[in-house]
């Protein structure tokens, strides 16, 4: 999910860098923001994002009328905002065909949980299986299948190795395994994490003082090796 490409609209210049920031902090790659409707139309005509965050309230086109303009041409998933929180306002996003709504201010975990469940709802998933080179890893189950038997995640090790997972090949910092640990606030979770990856690895690797699977990529964080689908 975290290649899906996010589209912000919104004529605050501050919000658009303070959601961009949400998103990249989050590791999501393709994030592009735009500060009107007009703008929003003619990257749309381009390509189409994964979903699109709409503001209502803005200048010229507001998000009522590009929301219209968006759904007599795509099915995009999209994200209403709004500081205000009337009844009316809702109903009038959701008739449009708006998927979701949040008032602002809001807090960065709730858009990202947001925008993720609206993802999930969008694009299932095919396939929840991670196959790694000693086990294969049950996401929906959050289970181990090794050797035959299923060893379950706890919370902590499912939310690593999906971050992981959805990252597979690629570098995961520190950081962002931090915090999605723990929350904004990561520091100081370093040695909480590395052991939390240490009891992760004694259920996904063969030899967990030699991994091939969960690879430490020194002084930067770590990545998963996952094995290509047979054809």
């Amino acid at each position: 999910m975290l290649d899906k490409e996010i589209l912000v609209v919104d004529d605050e210049k501050d919000l658009r860098t303070m959601i961009r920031s949400i998103f990249d902090n989050a590791g999501y790659t393709q994030v592009w923001t735009v500060a009107s409707g007009e703008e929003a139309l003619a990257l749309i005509a381009k390509k189409t994002p994964g979903i699109i965050i709409l503001d209502v309230m803005m200048p010229g086109m507001d998000g009522f009328g590009l929301l219209q303009e968006i759904r007599a041409v795509s099915k995009v998933p999209v994200l209403m905002l709004t500081a205000k929180g009337e009844a009316e306002d809702r109903f009038a996003g959701f008739e449009l065909g708006a998927d979701d709504y949040l008032v602002k201010p809001f807090l960065p975990k709730e858009l990202l949980l947001r925008v993720q469940a609206i993802l999930k709802r969008a694009y299932p998933e095919k396939d929840r299986i991670v196959k790694l080179d000693a086990v294969l890893v049950d996401l929906d189950r959050a289970e181990v299948l090794k050797e035959g038997q299923r060893i379950p995640l706890t919370a902590k090790e499912y939310s690593i190795f999906e971050k992981l997972a959805e990252n597979a090949g690629r570098i995961v910092t520190i950081g962002i395994l931090c915090q999605t640990l723990c929350g904004e606030i990561w520091q100081g979770y370093e040695t909480t994490l590395m052991t939390h990856i240490r009891h992760l690895r004694e259920k996904i690797e063969e030899n967990p003082s030699k991994p091939v699977s969960l690879l430490t990529v020194k002084g930067l964080g770590y990545k998963l090796r996952v094995k290509e689908p047979e054809k």
